[in-house]
Order: structure tokens, then sequence, then C-alpha cells
């Protein structure tokens, strides 16, 4: 029985969604949990990335629906053109966005502080690093040090916005994604360096917010390693609201001038705008943690682990960004998860990489899930594909969304759906049926099977199984 069992201790480091799943879990499974977290509860993940970010990219999402009212047949009054020329029923306060943001994501802290505070897990607001496998020492805000030992270490420090040789952040013009909420005013000319996700969804918001965005892409589209139908559309998209996206453009440095910067580029030309945005990748909180001196092994930074987010050193775990293993916190929070119920001596099921589905906040966002285009355009993995444009889909119609599609991969012959990709407004929540497809083995037929609510956008998941059941033999 349980209750007979020696009581097992915890040592969390780091609150972020890896830390904080993990705790839970394991205080559910009788264990004594100690979580330290030095920016407070939910980590970055809470408090300066996830969450923010995408409550500002709401506030951009309303103003885009705004600006497109008019194909609705709804007339606004003139307002102050937002960068794109057209003409706009409402301005951005950002100040009141920002605070607006930041009182969001504290509150989102503290309904997880409270949440873990219910279950009996101790908080301890500090850093900590290691001395032994089964032992940390922690230095509090307030400055007091103590030990705490524990049968199990989970490391779930996360990872820090990455920043060029020379182009040091200084909070005012040059920033991280980090430093946005502090700004005064609105951009009115922010060059974003990095195309990747966090780029490609900064330049979206602000473009939307009333910026003019420069967007420098080192790669030869934007978001490079995500399905190349979505990113051209949303590259369109973007250029037709009035973006400027530079392609096969490099940044070298960035540099301050009298009331802006200068974005050096590798082929020796320059972009100025007022602000520039730095989004080129994170690099992991390790550093200073004792790590190597307790046998667990590194990866260019990277704790290394193995599918049930073990590392190299025996009771130590690790889960989250620090781990570089799909950096979302939907992974994150399933490998403390996994690490716990491991740990704990549960039944577990290892990380399966092939069913996490991933969302991409631009507007038209875009949600994958399974297969990856490149690998089935490669022939890699042989599937059969249906592409199906909203433009097409009667209650997109009645929206006026014509931007976006759904597109769906299954194997040959037995119709077992392999994976997705949902460009639209809400395409994170087009996804699901996809999504639970692909995790649970479902054919296109069943798929096709399913009920969708008609008028819906989800009709076009099921238009396009029942397209690709009509390929499949019988």
């Amino acid at each position: 029985m349980r209750d007979n069992r020696q009581v097992t201790t915890i040592a969390i480091l780091g609150g972020g969604p890896a830390g904080y799943e993990a705790a839970l879990v394991a205080a559910q499974l009788g264990a004594e949990v100690t979580v330290i977290e030095r920016d407070g509860v939910g980590g970055a993940c809470v408090l300066t990335d996830c969450v923010p970010s995408k409550t500002l990219i709401a506030t951009s999402e309303a103003m885009t629906r705004l600006d497109e009212t008019a194909s609705l047949g709804i007339r606004l009054h003139s307002g102050p053109t937002n960068g794109t020329g057209a003409s706009s029923a409402a301005t951005v306060d950002l100040p009141a966005v920002n605070s607006r943001v930041l009182a969001l994501a504290q509150a989102q802290s503290g309904d997880i502080a409270s949440r873990l505070r219910r279950e009996g897990i101790r908080l301890v607001a500090g850093a900590g690093r290691f001395v032994a496998t089964n032992r940390l020492s922690v230095r509090a805000i307030d400055g007091s040090e103590q030990d705490i030992a524990a049968d199990v270490v989970l490391v779930a420090t996360g990872a820090t916005p990455r920043v060029l040789a020379e182009a040091e952040p200084d909070g005012e013009r040059i920033l991280t994604w980090r430093q946005l909420y502090e700004l005064p005013e609105l951009p009115a000319e922010l060059v974003v360096v990095g195309s990747g996700v966090t780029g490609a969804e900064f330049a979206a918001a602000y473009q939307a917010l009333g910026s003019h965005v420069t967007l420098v892409s080192s790669r030869d589209r934007v978001l490079p390693s995500e399905d190349a139908d979505a990113a051209l559309l949303l590259e369109r998209v973007q250029e037709r609201r009035g973006m400027t996206i530079l392609k096969r453009a490099r940044a070298g440095a960035v540099s301050r001038t009298a009331d802006g910067v200068v974005v050096k580029l590798d082929d020796g030309r320059t972009v100025a705008g007022s602000h520039a945005l730095l989004a080129v990748g994170s690099v992991p909180n390790t550093g200073d943690l004792g790590l190597e001196d307790v046998g667990v092994r590194l990866d260019r930074g990277f704790v290394s682990v193995d599918r049930v987010s073990r590392t190299s050193a025996a009771g130590v775990y690790a889960a989250g960004d620090c781990t570089g293993v799909l950096m979302l916190a939907s992974v994150a929070a399933m490998q403390g998860r996994i690490a716990m119920w491991h740990a704990l001596g549960e039944a577990v099921a290892p990380l399966r990489l092939s069913t996490v589905s991933a969302n991409v906040f631009t507007d038209p966002e875009i949600a994958t899930v399974g297969v990856s285009s490149a690998r089935v355009t490669s022939g890699e993995v042989p599937a059969e594909t249906i592409k199906l444009s909203l433009a097409t889909n009667a209650r997109a119609k009645m929206q006026g969304v014509t931007d976006g599609f759904v597109k769906l991969y299954s194997r040959p012959g037995s119709g077992t759906v392999l994976g997705g990709v949902v460009v639209a407004s809400r395409a994170s929540e087009l996804i699901l049926p996809i999504s639970a497809a692909v995790q649970n083995g479902l054919t296109v037929d069943q798929v096709a099977h399913t009920f969708a609510i008609y008028p819906s956008l989800s009709g076009s998941v099921t238009e396009a199984a029942r397209q690709l059941m009509m390929r499949t033999p019988s």
C-alpha cells in the first residue's frame, strides 16, 4: 500500500510549466515537494514570455478585425491610419495594453502559486545549485542560504533570449521580447531581427497595432521550419497589410542613433527604425547550476535527457526549455509530468514528439501536428495529401475570411491520419480533431464519418478527410 512507503522528497529547480506541473503530479502521488523559483511562480513562460505575448497578440487580433470590417458591410468612422494606409476606427494606448498584459501575467502567476500551496507544495523564492546529486544549495531572494536534500531533483530552469555580439539590448531602443512591455509608446518603425516563430508573431502583432514593421529574415522565407505553403501564405498576408520583409538578410549588428536604431546587414545594407527587436532564439539557463560536477551531461548547454526525462546522473531529471526538446510550454509540462511519474514508480509512456501539436500565433495562425510537410515532400514519408482552401468554406465566407487552408496527410492504403496543417484565425482550436486522430491512430474514414457543425470552419477538416477517403481503397 502507498501509505506504508517512505515519503519521497522532490526538489524542483524552476517554477515554469515543467516545474509546476511536475510538482502537482508529485504532490498528488504523495511526495514531499519543494519548488525553487527565482523570478516568480509560472517562470518566464507566465511572467515574460508566452502569457504576455499571447495577451498582446489578442489585442492585435482585435485591431485587425476592426480594420477588416468593411467587407462585412460595417462602416466605422474615419481615424488615423495604422501604418498600412487603411483607415482605422481605433488607436492603441500602448501603456494601457502593456498594463493589462502584465497584470494578467501576475494574476496567472498568483493563481498557480495558490494552487501549489493548496496541494501542500513548499515554494522557495531563490536560486539553487547542486552540491551533490541529492542536495542543493539555495540562496533565497532575501540573501539567506539553506541546503535542501531530496531523493529526486528535477532541473526545469528554462531558457533566456539569445542576443547578438554586436547588438546589446538596452531596454529602450534595442530590445528582447521580455523588454517590450515597458515601452511608453508604440514603436513607429520596428525592425524585427529573426523570422522564426517569435519574430513572426511579434512582427505580425506590432504591424496590427499600428507600427510599421520590417522583418529581417536570414532565410529565403519566414518561418523556415514550418509548412512552406503556410509560411508563404503568411508572407502574402503580412505584405498586403504593409509589412516589409527582407529575405536572405542576416543581421550582423544593431546600434543606436540619435532618435532610433540602425540594423547593419552582413551584405552591407542597413535598415533604420525607431526600435529593434531581437528574436534570434534562446539559450538554456544551465550555467552556474553545478550540473557537470554531479555528472549531468550537457549538449551545447542543453541538458541531455531520454524520453522519460532522465539525465545522465542517477536521481536527476530535467524538463522544459533547458533540455532543448521542442521548446513549447505543452511539451515542457508533459516532460515534467513524465519525470515525476517515472521517478515515483508510476506507469508512464515515453514522450512522443510525433503527436505534439504546435501553433504559431500570427494572424492567421498556423497549427501543425504529426508528420511534417518537408518529410512528405522529400518522399521520406509516403503520404496521400489534400489541401482545401478556406475560401470555399461557407462559414469562412460569412465571416469574410479569405486566407487559410486545411491540409491533411494520410498513409497510403490504410488511410491512417499521419498529420495535418491548419492556417486560420483560430487554427490553435481547429487543429484538435487532427491531433486526436494522430494520437489515436484514426483513419480518414473515421474522421470523415464524424459529424461537424454546419456551417463551421471545422467542417473543412471532415471535408478534407472525405476527399482523402475517396483515394483510399476499401
